[in-house]
């Protein structure tokens, strides 16, 4: 599990990647992982993030390290 990765230029941390995804702030996060996956707009590598928006709720993003692609599993 690593702390911290280069996202579109920029090290981000694991909360930082949740908000990228999310578009707000958010309340507890995992850390961040590599996936098998591809991003299906530019090829570039996927990497996960496990975060908690709110009390009730978890959730996994995935971002594309290359380009503005994320998607959760909402």
């Amino acid at each position: 599990m690593a702390d911290n990765r280069v996202v579109e230029g920029r090290m981000v941390t694991p909360k930082k990647l949740a908000e990228l995804v999310e578009g707000e702030s958010v309340m507890d996060t995992e850390g961040i992982e590599d996936t098998d996956r591809e991003c299906p707009d530019c090829g570039g590598d996927v990497i996960s993030v496990g975060y908690m928006p709110s009390v009730t709720e978890f959730v996994t993003a995935y971002k594309c390290q290359e380009c503005s692609w994320a998607e959760t599993d909402r």
